[in-house]
């Protein structure tokens, strides 16, 4: 996840830093805590913004699950006669790593949060190192998490280090084997994982929806058909829908090669085209024998209708309370390109060429401003080309795919993303593969004639034309 970057602080900002320290420190002195609790979260604001450039809003949504570790422990010590060893620390690393999809973020607050527990239960060492080892198990297993067993699974890794940890801190056979060690450590080191998984499952809906951040299991239910907006797309604009599949596809297997967020880049090419549906009859892929409605108007309004699914989009999007980085794809999925087609058409129908103005004949953009953004407008603009193409071969496409990528880079659309020229080199290397593999030729067989076809051979012993298994690609490559 690209963590939002901040250039300076305001005022108001350091302020509310300023309180929230004094508030907690407070709290700290009230309850005669460690005065070290509120300094450990100042230099955690410190290190995101000075390391990571981070906004406030990030500190303050790590400062709100440092707040409810350290309540959920003041709770247990002060109220509970239940023992430490109970406490789900592991659920904040991992709903960080789960909400953030940040693995060194993640790491640190794993470490802040087993030693605000240490310091709580005055200074334990022993109990701030089983929870951390504990936490660090958490955070890698649920990584990337897509189904709710691989965050179950995280319990289990998180219960068996722990127990791991006591065994190893406290190597005595003869203590190890006793009724105490099972009751007082092994059980509720034990339960203490599958207690954190509980909460994580049951607190990460809420979490999304105050920090408006988008997990993996959000993305997923995006990616339902069932959901309103795309099954409106299969009915109103199928040709639309089946688009957005192919570059579903293709940015899918591009994110995969560059080390992208792969399920944000599908998710986000199934919804970047949803404006379309609001006139879908104006766009190519959803005429069928009307023939071209812009031949009979004039193409500055071409332009205008063009222009409007972007517009038509984000209204959509936002009234369907579609999350911004999936508004992202639409708002960016052409940048800032020039509708060339029209552009062209205008200048020859114009009585003054000079009054054609070519920045009213481009997108309002924004430029992707991101890897996966960047990744599904180049495979949109792909896409599109290679449909055109007479009799496609992977040369043809490949021909295509990097002179439309090219075009692209010239024209400065990547320029805001942080895409490297090896990831670009893929990227083509990949779209030509899919598109190779979607828009092969076919072999033609040859007709019955008068009834009887016992004397021909069929077409895949024919000598003279090639078998429909050949490797196409593997035989241009060697030419």
């Amino acid at each position: 996840m690209r963590i939002p970057i901040k250039t300076n602080i305001t005022y108001t900002e350091a302020a509310a830093t300023v309180i929230t320290i004094f508030g907690l420190t407070l709290f700290c002195h009230l309850v005669h805590y460690p005065l070290i609790i509120p300094l450990l979260l100042l230099f955690l604001g410190m290190h995101l913004f000075l390391l990571k450039r981070a906004s406030y809003q990030l500190f303050l949504k790590l400062g709100l699950l440092l707040a409810i570790i350290v309540f959920a422990a003041h709770i247990f010590q002060q109220y509970s006669s239940f023992s430490a060893l109970y406490i789900p620390v592991a659920s904040i690393a991992m709903l960080t790593m789960l909400l953030f999809n940040d693995l060194p973020l993640a790491f640190l607050m794993s470490f802040l949060t087993s030693a605000l527990v240490g310091l709580i239960y005055g200074g334990d060492l022993e109990l701030m190192l089983i929870f951390f080892l504990g936490n660090l198990a958490g955070t890698f297993t649920v990584r990337d998490a897509r189904t709710r067993g691989k965050v179950i699974s995280a319990g289990l890794y998180v219960g068996l280090i722990q127990i791991v940890c006591i065994i190893a801190l406290h190597p005595d056979a003869s203590f190890m084997l006793t009724k105490e060690f099972f009751l007082s450590y092994m059980r509720p080191l034990f339960l203490n994982g599958f207690i954190s998984v509980f909460v994580v499952m049951a607190t990460l809906k809420i979490f999304e929806s105050v920090f408006g951040v988008l997990t993996n299991f959000s993305l997923l239910e995006l990616s339902d058909f069932n959901h309103p907006l795309l099954r409106r797309m299969i009915l109103e604009a199928p040709g639309t829908y089946h688009h957005s599949l192919v570059v579903s596809n293709m940015a899918e297997a591009a994110a995969d090669a560059i080390g992208a967020n792969s399920l944000l880049v599908r998710v986000g090419s199934y919804y970047h085209d949803i404006g379309k549906m609001e006139k879908s009859e104006y766009f190519t892929e959803n005429q069928m024998i009307d023939g071209n409605k812009h031949d009979n108007i004039e193409p500055n309004i071409s332009r205008l209708v063009i222009l409007n699914h972007v517009k038509e989009g984000v209204e959509l999007a936002r009234k369907n309370n579609l999350n911004p980085r999936i508004i992202d794809f639409i708002l960016q999925h052409h940048g800032t390109s020039l509708m060339y087609y029209f552009y062209q058409k205008s200048l020859e129908e114009a009585e003054d060429a000079e009054s054609v103005k070519e920045e009213n004949y481009r997108y309002p953009g924004p430029k992707p401003q991101s890897r996966e953004t960047a990744i599904v407008l180049l495979a949109d603009s792909s896409e599109g080309a290679c449909r055109s193409i007479d009799e496609p071969n992977p040369r043809k496409i490949e021909d295509v795919v990097r002179k439309v990528i090219n075009n692209k880079f010239i024209d400065g659309q990547l320029d805001e993303c942080n895409l490297t020229l090896k990831e670009i080199e893929l990227i083509a290397l990949t779209f030509t593969r899919v598109l190779s593999a979607m828009y092969h030729s076919r072999v033609k067989y040859p007709e019955k004639k008068n009834g009887d076809s016992r004397n021909k051979k069929p077409a895949e012993e024919n000598p003279s034309q090639p078998r429909q298994d050949q490797p196409d690609r593997q035989r241009d490559i060697e030419s």
